[in-house]
């Protein structure tokens, strides 16, 4: 495919050591010579290679910038076109100035996620891979980094592109019974057509059993501490992002709106959130941010739910216990420091078999053993296994989930007798489904979209 060139700025806006502005396209390196200053001219330098000077402005003769420029010739790039990096020094001012040169010269300011795009359209990765380029960016925590790079590297793609050759052989041995009945190709009979399916079947199982998990690593586990005023909610907080983020006094309401913030706990990313304690109040604030944190709650993932050990269970505490009966709780049992009045007989009963962790957040206890909690109640320690390929990409899931439909409707029809022919139409579905995965049927529309997530320069 032929594109014209693209430049932008490659790290992030801001002081720093180093700025990248990255250049790419068949005229990359030229656009770069017109405003390059060093020993060689960078269309004689080996590709792959770096070299010192400096960016000069032609026009006024001006140095702009010291750089170091790496030089990379097509196919074996990113993009598999032509690309110039040019390393200068980190800033606002000092890094603009080279990418306006760069546009100056004939690049045109590349669109979100360009550079990424090219590098689709060129055959250089698939769509799932590109889309792993995005969550390798947000990842949050190792375990994240490891299932995004894994999608990066192809795993996933390996999978789907396995499963459609399955369909397509099945698809091609119908073809040639229907078409061609004089050859001596094997009959595509409804016992193997349905043994194809349910084996396809199965893998799709199998990769929508890593869904709950992958989704939970890419996108955070949304989770609500809840509790009534001054039970340690704002403590247990702090004691999780090991920083003090929230106000803590004696004073009961001290919280009036809603604090999230992103938690590492044992890999697993929360997007952790401390709402006002929740009570009756005539306080016109705090009534606002006992509301929201009603609000919250319902769009919950997993309840932290703190109790007071100096204080008696009250109607408030068990009214709470009522309002997430239906979700993934934890009890948190705080202020083990001072002499218990709960009665932790009613709390067993209330939790109802889930978790219950103990802790005195003032001296810094129990927390370990609330993170393995959190980490237990989700991952189980399965994610360690390092055979699994992990799906946790909503556009996949959902697509994923159509395919086992269609399989399944596909199963449906050859245990009824439906003719072969008919049966055909579900089989070549799935595999269109599957390809939607990786970018082998896919609509433009859907292409930018998907692209426009990304960062400039990316």
């Amino acid at each position: 495919m032929e594109f014209d060139t693209i430049a932008a700025i490659s790290t992030a806006l801001g002081e720093g050591a180093i700025g990248i502005v990255r250049l790419s396209g068949d005229d990359a390196i030229s656009i770069a010579d017109k405003i390059y200053s060093g020993k060689t001219p960078l269309a004689e330098v080996a590709s792959h290679s770096i070299v010192y000077g400096y960016i000069i402005d032609q026009q006024s003769g001006k140095r702009v910038e010291e750089a170091m420029v790496s030089v990379m010739r097509a196919p074996r790039t990113f993009t598999r076109e032509d690309v110039v990096e040019i390393n200068c020094h980190g800033g606002l001012v000092s890094v603009n100035r080279v990418l306006q040169l760069a546009l100056k010269h004939g690049a045109r300011l590349a669109e979100p996620g360009e550079f990424t795009k090219r590098a689709f359209l060129n055959g250089r990765i698939d769509l799932s891979q590109a889309e792993g380029v995005i969550d390798l960016i947000r990842s949050k925590t190792d375990r994240a980094m490891n299932v995004a790079l894994s999608q990066v590297e192809g795993r996933l793609s390996h999978k789907i592109k396995t499963l459609r050759q399955e369909l397509l052989e099945t698809v091609a041995h119908v073809e040639v019974n229907i078409d061609y009945p004089e050859y001596d190709a094997e009959t595509m009979t409804h016992d193997l057509l349905l043994e194809k399916a349910n084996k396809v079947a199965v893998e799709i199982d199998k990769l929508l059993g890593t869904a709950a998990q992958g989704k939970i690593l890419r996108e955070g586990l949304s989770t609500v501490i809840i509790g009534r005023p001054n039970v340690g909610k704002s403590s247990l907080l702090n004691s999780l992002v090991h920083e003090n983020k929230a106000i803590v006094t004696d004073i009961p309401g001290t919280t009036r709106d809603v604090i999230e913030e992103y938690v590492n706990v044992r890999g697993v990313p929360l997007r952790l959130v401390d709402t006002a304690g929740i009570r009756e109040t005539e306080d016109i604030v705090e009534r606002i941010g006992v509301e929201r944190s009603r609000q919250v709650l319902k769009e919950a993932e997993l309840i932290l739910l703190v109790l007071n050990n100096g204080e008696p269970l009250s109607k408030e505490d068990e009214a709470l216990f009522e309002a997430v009966k239906d979700m993934n709780i934890i009890v948190i049992i705080n202020k083990t420091d001072v002499p218990q009045q709960i009665n932790r007989n009613r709390v067993e009963e209330l939790a109802e078999g889930r978790p219950i962790v103990t802790t005195s957040l003032i001296e810094d206890e129990g927390v370990d053993e609330l993170e393995q909690a959190i980490a237990s109640l989700f991952f189980e320690g399965e994610l360690e296994s390092g055979d699994v390929t992990y799906v946790s990409n909503s556009r996949h899931i959902a697509l994923l989930e159509q395919a086992k439909t269609t399989i399944r409707d596909a199963i449906a029809a050859i245990e009824s007798g439906v003719p072969i022919d008919l049966v055909q139409i579900d089989i070549t579905r799935a595999w269109e489904l599957l390809g939607e995965i990786i970018g082998d049927s896919v609509h433009e529309s859907l292409i930018d979209q998907l692209f426009s997530q990304f960062c400039l320069g990316k």
